[in-house]
């Protein structure tokens, strides 16, 4: 065992010497790792060995985790036992053996050491902390674990080594994860052993009232178990009535900032007590602590926040008088601890804060406490995703096989009328004609002109919809086009046809009616304002050449008209004919094929102007 110990606690590091160790005195069957036997064995050695390492410094009077530490380098030094610990916990993290076995030895250590030791013992486990909890050894050892810390909770005292308790129980809060059972309490079971004594008879000679004295401590009754106040409303009744009686008092009896400044909450927060002290002659020099009057305003906090939090029952629902009455004094118990010096706005938003976080919490308990862990997703070769198939769709892709497939189920989808409809002329105008309206004082720059899609959209319905409409493009733009009867009275006087329009068009008329007299025409030509050209002239009987393909006009030894006036005259003639021929009332026929020839060139003309 000399030899062993001599072995295992060289100086160094572990890597440089602990597998060695191992092999040289347990002579494995394999060379990295030991079987069920072999650790039983090695584990017995240690545990002998840190046995007679606590019982040597506890002899000597030392602290047992810096018994054997070297006195001419304390600092870069270490203890014996921590020395002993870091090697088993080497072996153990390598996996050369069984990986409980360093939580089987802490727990050991803890259970021979005292007290004070055992903060010296639990640095070391929180400074190990990350190691320890490692997947490899978490498994083997978490039931250890919390096995050692509970046995420790035990021997503490809840009053005097409250801040030992504390970090234990953080210790326990990062050591495992945050959705272990173990640590969940899923029923919500509160902890009705935690009573708090107070004295049930006056004393003799007290200076304070006793009945605000009991009535202050029964509080903690309900304070203990809140889901009895749903239940009995008898308790409802009592708790209220009581409350409100503190609540006069602590109103009446209001602290000033001096009080609150005397009061030290930082000193008093480094010698915090978990209870404070009950005795009836204590009950002036309470009242006057702003810590306590905290301790009890924030109490009432939690049970009205957890009153109002929705039960997983219909009978741990909270009646609407309830609600009522809990609002009205929770807005007390808030205008207090705003009042309560110091620093009391702050304090009070703080803990709002808290309780609405603390919603979360609930809401995720009253859920069964789902685990948060989330496990990574694995990553495919690229061979598995070749193999995979693609799905296969019926018109090539999911959104169009859907839609194909609604319209089987409705098959007036494709044929409805109102599903795909082309807008009439007036109906797509409409916005460009209250642009032109100067009433409606709309900025040039947002007129509908000024969009070209629009614009060439509504000439491909004028030019199938509305030909004569489209045929003032030319000479008015895209605002001639508009239908007359959607524009504003004074906007259509500006678009209407001009006298010269309206000649041209008589002048159409009268080639195409001959039977017609000369002098109504004439009399509608002077009325239009233009007798510059009889009539006659115009209708005067036409010669053509087939060959030349030119017209010659003779009546009353007129000149013939020059070869830019016969083309404006076929322009205007033969825009709008439906009919292909030309009818005069000279006394000579035309030559058919010259007419033709005629018309064809009025066509074209017609075409180009557009």
């Amino acid at each position: 065992m000399e030899d062993f110990k001599k072995a295992i606690l060289q100086p160094g590091p572990p890597e440089n010497f602990a597998l060695q160790t191992v092999q040289e005195f347990i002579k494995p069957q394999r060379q990295t790792k030991l079987v069920q036997d072999e650790n039983q064995l090695l584990e017995n050695m240690l545990r002998t060995l840190l046995q007679e390492l606590v019982s040597s410094a506890a002899q000597s009077g030392e602290p047992i985790m810096q018994y054997g530490q070297s006195i001419d380098d304390e600092e870069s030094s270490q203890g014996l036992i921590p020395h002993l610990l870091d090697v088993v916990l080497y072996l153990c993290q390598r996996e050369h053996i069984e990986g409980g076995m360093i939580f089987q030895l802490l727990e050991d250590l803890t259970e021979m050491s005292t007290m004070r030791n055992c903060k010296d013992v639990f640095g070391y486990i929180e400074g190990k902390q990350d190691i320890l909890g490692k997947q490899e050894l978490f498994a083997r050892g978490k039931l250890v674990m919390l096995r050692t810390c509970n046995q420790l909770l035990r021997r503490l005292s809840k009053a005097n080594d409250v801040v030992f308790c504390g970090r234990i129980l953080m210790f326990l809060a990062h050591f495992f994860p945050l959705s272990e059972r173990s640590a969940v309490n899923i029923k919500g079971v509160f902890n009705t052993s935690n009573e708090t004594k107070y004295e049930k008879d006056p004393p003799e000679g007290i200076s304070i009232d006793f009945n605000y004295y009991k009535t202050l401590w029964s509080l903690q009754e309900f304070f203990c178990n809140p889901a009895s106040l749903t239940v009995a409303p008898a308790k409802w009744q009592k708790y209220t009535s009581s409350l409100t009686v503190v609540l006069d008092t602590f109103e009446a009896q209001p602290l000033s900032e001096e009080e609150g400044d005397a009061n030290n909450l930082e000193e008093e927060a480094a010698s915090f007590n978990i209870k404070y002290l009950t005795s009836s002659n204590l009950m002036g020099l309470e009242l006057k602590d702003p810590s306590f009057r905290r301790h009890v305003l924030v109490q009432c906090l939690i049970v009205f926040d957890y009153l109002k939090a929705p039960g997983k029952l219909d009978k741990d629902v909270t009646s609407e008088t309830m609600k009522e009455e809990i609002k009205s004094i929770e807005e007390r118990v808030k205008k207090l601890l705003e009042m309560t010096p110091p620093k009391g706005k702050d304090f009070l938003r703080k803990i709002e804060h808290i309780l609405e976080r603390e919603k979360n919490w609930v809401w995720w308990k009253r859920d069964g406490c789902p685990p948060f862990e989330k496990q990574p997703a694995e990553k495919k070769s690229a061979q598995e995703g070749n193999k995979k198939r693609r799905p296969r769709w019926r018109l090539g892709n999911k959104e169009l096989s859907q839609l194909w497939k609604w319209a089987d189920q409705n098959p007036n989808a494709l044929t409805d009328p109102q599903r795909v409809r082309t807008p009439s002329i007036t109906e797509y105008w409409k916005p460009l004609a209250e642009d032109m309206d100067p009433a409606a004082g709309i900025e040039a720059e947002y007129h509908h002109k000024n969009n070209r899609v629009y614009c060439w959209k509504g000439l491909r319905f004028s030019a199938r919809q509305d030909l004569e409409g489209f045929s003032k493009f030319t000479d008015l733009g895209v605002e001639g086009v508009v239908p007359l009867e959607i524009l504003a009275p004074e906007v259509r006087s500006k678009y209407q046809a001009k006298p010269s329009d309206r000649s041209k068009r008589a002048k159409k008329e009268e080639v195409k009616g001959g039977s017609q007299p000369s002098e109504e025409a004439q009399v509608a030509s002077e009325n239009d304002g233009e007798g510059a050209r009889p009539v006659e002239a115009l209708a005067a009987p036409m010669e053509t050449d087939a060959a030349a393909g030119t017209v010659n006009t003779s009546q009353d030894g007129g000149t013939p008209p020059t070869a830019e006036e016969e083309q404006k005259l076929n322009s205007d003639t033969d825009v709008g004919q439906e009919a292909g021929q030309l009818e005069t009332d000279g006394p000579l026929e035309p030559d058919r094929e010259a007419v033709e020839t005629v018309m064809a060139d009025g066509e074209t003309d017609a075409e180009a102007d557009i």
